[in-house]
């Protein structure tokens, strides 16, 4: 389907940004001249300099955000159009200058003394921006001059590389074969593999594992020095800046306390055996005597699919979310009624699905949408996140509004978790039920304990590097291989191949940030109970943690909403969640 064939109410509108691509245009160059911001450096000694320092730079920002948000969309409706390409190449361009241009503030703002910093966070004139001055605070033992954070800042960017090699190897240069798809050959790819793995073949399903890791295996030691190189740099940041180790450091800039995470692995692996007993249940129902790897993905339940159209599934999102009240559902329907959401799967548009939203505009949702249950349940989960944007915007000044990515996905699961607990109860479908039971339990197996393996297999990398072992692909697949039995148990067949999977998850080029995932469903599933289980109270003050933005640190306002990351409660309460279901599916079959 071409982009002009859609009908107005499935796109979203980009007019509301700027009419039209002459006022784009006429915005830009306005926006090149205000990148006068040099001109505040060694000004930043007191209360009224800095003032007028950080308002100058949130009048750019602000307008920087509003030309980067028209050129993104208008590039994502269609990725082959060069002049779009071109505009979203130029503002991010211009944003860097505007990086290397700001880069004085912040080593000057650490660079005074304790006492001054402290009056700053307490002047009033400054309370939009206490917070972000109490980081600077907490920051001035790891920030270094300001020569010094120049030069960080220019290596910057060979220090990526590493990621930049991996996409270009695991996205252009890896040599996947071709395998015979209904009757064609056809040469494999990442989403062909994720479309076989889920499939009922299950013949078809393990030679497809073995070729897809098999062409990995060809490349392995590349990944590996790959891999070692990403985790080097992140060596090299933690140690001239003082860190006591790459995960400190990470956690740190997050304001997350390193008990978090140590919590969450703690917790997950405790609950192992939970996992190992769902994989005992998947072999039992699939009636095999050996369960291999390429076997943990089907449904259980063959044939249950939701199949609605786009505005079917979006009414059901509103049933499945009125327990978060009518203040809510309004919202969650000025989506759809004004132009948030772009709806159907064109021709050049970018794939997948996603939120955006800036500061003093509404948010945009990108779908591609297909009668799927999955893609029900994207609905709920990226207008999560735009209403998170939209009451985090609404209720905070410009530097408080934007929440940390810690956050980012309690909010959109938060919703998932409700509109599921919503269908098993209210579907009469036994085949349904199984199937929803099934969804739920791989939904916290994929984003709970397969995330948190992610995060150990991290964890024991750096920490190895860390203490002076080179990595390589014999270490790195160990670690693997041993993870990966920890967390499925005897009852599958641990394929050799499966040692391989490090070596082709695109995450791991972002350090520590996959942990984020497993918190977030913790969070969200604790929160969803709460709101089920209080009612009005309970959405008060989950309405109180999407307007917090980052007025505080991440944790702080999660508690506020009734998830603790400080105890073991809420890692609990989710594991509580997998038990239920699994037993209520047991009884079923």
């Amino acid at each position: 389907m071409e982009r002009k064939d859609v009908r107005a109410e499935y796109k979203w509108r980009t007019s509301d940004i700027f009419p039209d691509d002459g006022e784009w245009e006429k915005a830009f160059s306005a926006l090149e001249e205000k990148l006068d911001l040099a001109k505040y450096r060694g000004t930043l000694t007191c209360a009224e300099n800095i003032l007028r320092y950080f308002k100058a730079e949130e009048a750019f920002s602000l307008a920087a955000m509003k030309v980067y948000l028209y050129a993104f969309l208008k590039h994502d409706e269609d990725v082959r159009v060069t002049k779009y390409n071109s505009y979203l190449a130029k503002v991010i361009s211009l944003l860097t200058r505007a990086g290397a241009e700001t880069a004085f503030a912040t080593p000057e703002l650490t660079s005074l003394p304790e006492e001054t910093l402290d009056a700053l966070i307490a002047d009033e004139r400054l309370k939009d921006y206490d917070y972000m001055l109490a980081r600077i605070k907490a920051s001035k033992k790891y920030t270094l001059s300001e020569r010094e954070e120049v030069i960080l800042a220019q290596a910057g960017e060979p220090l990526a590389v590493a990621g930049d090699v991996f996409e270009m190897l695991d996205n252009a240069e890896l040599d996947l074969p071709e395998a015979e798809i209904d009757g064609k050959k056809v040469k494999l790819s990442h989403g062909l593999y994720s479309v076989v793995m889920s499939g009922r073949d299950r013949a078809k399903r393990e030679e497809v594992f073995k070729l897809y890791y098999g062409a990995y295996k060809k490349i392995l030691s590349t990944l590996a020095t790959t891999y070692y190189g990403n985790v080097k740099a992140d060596i090299f940041y933690k140690t001239v800046r003082g860190y006591e180790s790459c995960l400190q450091k990470a956690l740190f800039e997050e304001d997350v306390d390193p008990s978090v995470y140590e919590r969450l692995v703690a917790s997950v692996s405790k609950a192992a055996p939970l996992m190992h007993r769902y994989m005992a249940l998947r072999k039992r129902v699939l009636g095999y005597d050996e369960m291999h790897m390429y076997d943990i993905y089907p449904s259980l339940v063959a044939d249950a699919e939701l199949k609605l159209t786009f505005d079917e599934a979006f009414d059901l999102c509103l049933k499945g979310l009125a327990p978060l009240g009518e203040e809510y559902i309004s919202l969650f329907k000025k989506g759809r009624d004004e132009g948030w959401i772009d709806v159907e799967e064109t021709e050049g548009k970018r794939n997948g699905a996603y939120s955006i939203g800036i500061y003093g505009n509404h948010p945009y949702v990108l779908l591609n949408y297909q009668k799927t249950t999955h893609d029900v349940f994207t609905i709920a989960h990226e207008m999560g996140h735009s209403l998170h944007s939209y009451y985090s915007n609404a209720a905070q000044p410009y530097a408080k509004s934007d929440y940390k990515i810690f956050v980012a996905e309690v909010a959109s699961t938060v919703n998932e978790v409700l509109l599921l607990k919503y269908l098993l109860k209210t579907t009469e479908d036994r085949n349904l039920k199984k199937y929803l039971l099934n969804y739920y339990m791989d939904m916290i197996r994929t984003t709970l304990f397969r995330q948190t393996q992610f995060a150990e297999f991290e964890e024991e990398a750096h920490a190895l590097a860390e203490s002076g072992e080179p990595l390589n692909k014999d270490n790195l697949s160990e670690i693997y291989l041993k993870l990966n039995r920890k967390y499925y148990g005897d009852a599958v067949v641990h394929d050799g191949e499966i040692a391989f999977e490090w070596a082709r998850i695109p995450h791991f080029y972002r350090s520590f940030y996959v942990y984020k995932y497993a918190t977030g469903i913790t969070s969200a599933i604790c929160i969803a109970n709460r709101i089920l289980g209080e009612g009005e109270k309970a959405v008060e003050d989950y309405k109180r943690f999407l307007k917090g933005g980052c007025s505080a640190d991440p944790v702080s306002l999660l508690k506020i909403a009734g998830a603790d990351l400080t105890t073991e409660a809420p890692f609990d309460a989710a594991m509580a969640e997998f038990e239920a279901a699994l037993e209520e599916f047991g009884s079923l079959s």
